[in-house]
């Protein structure tokens, strides 16, 4: 789970634009960049090369 107030200033590095929230997932989702960071252990890796794309099926729902 990610801290909701963490989750406000949270910016995807690339794009510098608020990201996305998927618990299931275990991702927070940028839909600007197309980019999905992983979170490990509670904590977000805002990492562009540990990043993956975003399939145009996801960001479609977003």
């Amino acid at each position: 789970m990610i801290d909701k107030e963490l989750l406000e200033i949270l910016v995807c590095p690339v794009s510098k634009t608020p990201l996305i929230w998927r618990e299931a997932q275990q991702e927070l989702l940028c839909k600007a960049s197309g980019l999905a960071y992983p979170v490990r252990d509670g904590i977000p890796v805002l990492l562009e090369e540990e990043s993956r794309p975003l399939s145009d099926d996801e960001l479609r729902q977003l």
